[in-house]
């Protein structure tokens, strides 16, 4: 980490300290897109900046009309195929360059898989069923409505796109802080302790790699939304219904008409963070 990065970071920490924390994030355009055309730094039209939150960031609005893209995993169908999540996680891999770091202690996950337990920390896990105690669960950013990443990244880092719902990031704005992993009560974010282009195992041109003291995590494959793709671990496993993917302010969407025929979980609901991933358990 050079010296400028190191100066800024000692002021974050005192910025935050001081009580002045993350600068203010403003709302844009809510018209209907599948993937930003200006990176999520559009500029602040006059007396439309939100005040900023006790916590000294700005608020960002939840988006209840235009496109907010969501996910519904079942978690039957992957009990039923296991390889189905095998899958997904190395679409995943290969689509964002994903470092296969040997030291589990490094590792950096954008699509994982854990136990019930670890994932739904906030259910409980006694008695279980069989089937659900010996099935691996996939876990990811959760895209939240409200999410307490943003509001905790000094730099803009990490942003929420308001034409639809994804929180991205932008790797060089980030400057390693971290206090975006603290804020986020799921585990998605993961932090590159090394150099990780050497731990590449298949390098996709089309994807940036990151560069050691940086965070990174699921972007819902925004890159590959604005070509008109699908997400990876979805086209990883089409066809079997394991992961659906859409719009779900839609009320024609596929994902929609899972979520009102079919009961559905997520992460910590309680915390107020609206998470946009849903599970069929």
């Amino acid at each position: 980490m050079d010296k400028q990065r190191r100066k800024f970071l000692k002021i974050a920490g005192a910025s935050v300290v001081a009580g002045i924390g993350a600068p203010v994030l403003v709302k844009l355009s809510s018209s209907p897109a599948l993937a930003s055309s200006d990176g999520g730094h559009a500029p602040v039209a006059a007396g439309h900046a939100p005040m900023p939150d006790a916590h000294g960031g700005g608020h960002v609005e939840e988006a209840p009309e235009g496109v907010r893209l969501g996910m519904v995993i079942d978690m039957r169908k992957i009990a039923d195929t296991p390889a189905l999540l095998d899958k997904a996680i190395s679409a995943c891999v290969n689509a964002h360059n994903v470092p296969q770091f040997p030291d589990k202690k490094n590792e950096i996950k954008w699509i994982w898989k854990a136990p019930f337990e670890n994932v739904f920390t906030d259910k409980s896990a006694s008695h279980t069923s069989k089937r659900v105690a010996d099935t691996q669960f996939v876990a990811l950013c959760n895209h939240c409505d409200d999410p307490p990443c943003v509001r905790a990244c000094p730099t803009q880092a990490t942003f929420k796109l308001a034409k639809n719902g994804i929180v991205a990031m932008d790797f060089h704005r980030c400057i390693g802080c971290r206090f975006c992993m603290a804020a986020c009560p799921y585990g998605a974010r993961s932090f590159n302790w090394q150099d990780p282009r050497p731990y590449i195992k298949k390098y996709n041109k089309e994807f940036p790699s990151r560069m050691r003291g940086v965070v990174e995590k699921c972007n819902f494959c925004g890159e590959r939304l604005a070509l008109g793709q699908e997400p990876a671990c979805v086209e990883a496993c089409k066809g079997t219904g394991a992961i659906l993917f859409g719009d779900l302010n839609d009320a024609g969407s596929e994902v929609r008409a899972v979520l009102d025929k079919e009961f559905t979980i997520q992460r910590k609901p309680t915390l107020g963070t609206k998470p946009s991933v849903f599970y069929i358990v």
